[in-house]
């Protein structure tokens, strides 16, 4: 009977193993193919690597769960050929995702900038600006107490590598509604386009 109980005792812990790798990478990869941005004590921290540590410590417990389901006490944990498939398919998911994050990033040297003043209610400007083959790309988030943006307010492309916020011609204002950011150029470093919303924490 004790043994039983050890048993089934060790089957529930492989079940919590997988269900807590699979929450992970489901999570992982929503976040890895969104717009998600953290603030934290005024760091920014982006999306893709919240997804990349999701990433990492579902792939640590799938690599506990096989290594017990290959024990010679827990043969029958093998599972069934379809759930390893789709939790294949969910890590490459999650994986390719947190992989995109970065490239942009690091390909784009990316650079992230809390804008002062902060609006009403603590709501914050968050800046992205990265560069690559002469063009720059741009968006803005408003960031509100939870310190999460889940998609950008607005997003701007300048022409030869022109970083409006940081070279400081860019403008932001705030009323008891909302914010309004403003981004500009040069005479030789236009602003080619420009899709900028107003900025709302609510």
């Amino acid at each position: 009977m004790s043994a039983e109980l050890d048993r089934f005792g060790r089957v529930k812990q492989q079940v919590t193993y997988l269900r807590v790798a699979t929450a992970g990478l489901l999570l992982g990869a929503v976040v890895g193919w969104s717009d998600l941005l953290l603030l934290v004590m005024g760091h920014v921290v982006p999306g893709w690597t919240v997804s990349a540590g999701l990433f990492f410590v579902s792939l640590v417990l799938m690599g506990v769960h096989a290594a017990r389901r290959l024990s010679a006490d827990d043969r029958t944990l093998s599972g069934r050929a379809l759930p390893r498939v789709a939790l294949g398919l969910l890590a490459a998911t999650a994986g390719l995702g947190c992989a995109a994050g970065a490239f942009s990033d690091f390909m784009g040297s990316a650079e992230y900038r809390v804008l002062e003043p902060a609006g009403p209610d603590g709501c914050v400007a968050v800046v992205r600006e990265t560069s690559f083959l002469k063009i720059s790309d741009g968006e803005v988030y408003a960031v509100g107490s939870s310190g999460v943006a889940w998609r950008e307010s607005g997003s701007w492309m300048a022409d030869d590598m022109h970083r409006p916020v940081a070279e400081g011609t860019y403008e932001l204002d705030w009323n008891r509604s909302g914010g309004t950011f403003r981004v500009g150029g040069t005479a030789t470093d236009p602003i080619v386009s420009a899709d900028l919303n107003p900025l709302d924490c609510g």
